[in-house]
């Protein structure tokens, strides 16, 4: 494939959107026309999934194509600004491939604008795996205004220099990606774009006195509204259709989030939310401006990005770092999927439409295709599935290194409806 002929992509990353917070999910709020439009014309995901209900480990995952779990830094839930500033082991290692780099190798322009959340300089760093270009804060979740982190450090970046900007985070952010749009036409190129929005603190654009009134370190439990939610995630829904405007029809669009909702979110019908392995936490949406249109039955889950748009690029993985996630310009009819979390000790696996699920030692067996709610337990009815499931999910655990014992978990949203044994 000649470098003209291979496509741009654009990956748009939500954060802690919920399932059904959007239109053509479902939602009732009208707060999406952008995606809405974008999936009329192109297609959305019925079963897509993140790598991890809570987003740095999703971040590790989409960043390698490979399950989070083989690295160090993918075991925190998520890393904490706290804890992993000046960490050497808590980050995405500098000479571990990522799509970032393979692109760039091959031609590619890239940039990242948004949040990072793969550890702190001096150890880590976009610039360190593969995009040119940076813009957005370094930790989790930032102050909209202040642009300060939980900790009440500031937090913007330009590549690897502190900046100060004025403005609403979200529209700074749309900003920056639609000029890096503009300066890379004429040669390929990936655009990561990775929104804070609608993660806490609950500021829209006409919130400035709440970031005043908020002050130094941010609080996720203090303020919010469903309106002021709903009005996070029309910011960005707007910045994404000014986006748009600037694409040529080649470039392949792909909208998601790293993890399900939490507070203010919709998830109907599905229950929990961030931090839970219950659908809520980690089915999420997936607008794709595809070649086909129409409602993908396909299961999929975050990684497989990273090989879909390698194989659109006509580009190799790295041979020593095989991927994980799977191609979805090809049809993968017995695709499993896996997770685990330390915290609850949780475990998961979706095999076609039946769900295996394990919280704090209880265990389950969903038939998803007929019970989305997962209120029915079906282990003692289908024994032999049951079974299967839970031996296929040990398989695939026991391959993996297991999780560090130092591995913190940092519970900045609150759990879901956990579900528990009748």
């Amino acid at each position: 494939m000649s470098r003209a002929s291979r496509p741009s992509f654009v990956f748009i990353l939500a954060d802690d959107l919920g399932y059904a917070d959007l239109g053509c999910y479902g939602g009732r709020s009208g707060c999406s026309p952008s995606l809405d439009a974008l999936a009329a014309s192109g297609v959305r995901f019925a079963d897509g999934y993140s790598n991890c209900p809570v987003c740095s480990p999703t971040r590790f995952a989409l960043a390698t194509g490979r399950w989070q779990y083989r690295l160090r830094g993918g075991a925190d839930e998520p890393i904490s600004s706290r804890t992993g500033r000046g960490n050497p082991a808590l980050g995405l290692p500098p000479d571990h491939p990522t799509l970032a780099s393979l692109l760039r190798d091959a031609g590619y322009a890239t940039a990242l604008v948004g949040k990072w959340h793969l550890g702190f300089p001096p150890h880590f760093g976009p610039l360190k795996s593969g995009y040119q270009e940076f813009f957005g804060p370094l930790s989790g979740g930032v102050d909209y205004f202040t642009h300060c982190d939980s900790a009440g450090v500031h937090d913007l970046y330009q590549g690897e220099k502190e900046v100060h900007r004025t403005g609403y985070l979200t529209d700074l952010l749309t900003e920056e990606a639609t000029s890096f749009v503009r300066r890379a036409k004429g040669r390929p190129f990936l655009l990561s774009l990775h929104y804070t929005a609608p993660h806490w603190p609950w500021e829209a654009r006409a919130d400035a006195e709440e970031a005043r009134r908020i002050g130094g370190a941010i609080s996720h439990f203090d303020g919010g509204s469903v309106a002021t939610y709903l009005g996070m995630i029309r910011a960005m829904d707007e910045g994404i259709g000014r986006l748009m405007g600037e694409l040529d029809d080649s470039t392949l669009v792909v909208f998601t989030s790293d993890n399900g909702g939490e507070r203010f979110s919709d998830s109907w019908p599905l229950v929990g939310g961030k931090m839970d392995l219950l659908e809520g936490g980690i089915r999420v949406p997936y607008v794709v401006r595809w070649p086909k249109g129409g409602v993908i039955p396909q299961l999929a889950i975050t990684m497989d990005w990273v090989a879909t748009f390698l194989d659109a690029a006509d580009v190799a993985p790295h041979p020593d770092f095989p991927l994980d996630g799977v191609s979805l310009l090809k049809e993968h009819p017995r695709r499993e999927l896996f997770w685990r979390m330390k915290f609850r000790s949780q475990k998961a696996m979706r095999a076609g439409s039946w769900k295996w699920l394990s919280i704090e030692g209880n265990e389950f067996l969903f038939d998803l295709a007929k019970d989305p709610r997962e209120r029915a337990n079906l282990a003692k009815r289908q024994g032999g599935t049951f079974g299967e499931l839970k031996k296929r999910y040990a398989d695939w655990d026991a391959s993996l290194p297991p999780i560090p014992l130092d591995a913190k978990v940092s519970l900045i949203g609150g759990p879901g409806d956990l579900a528990r044994p009748s």
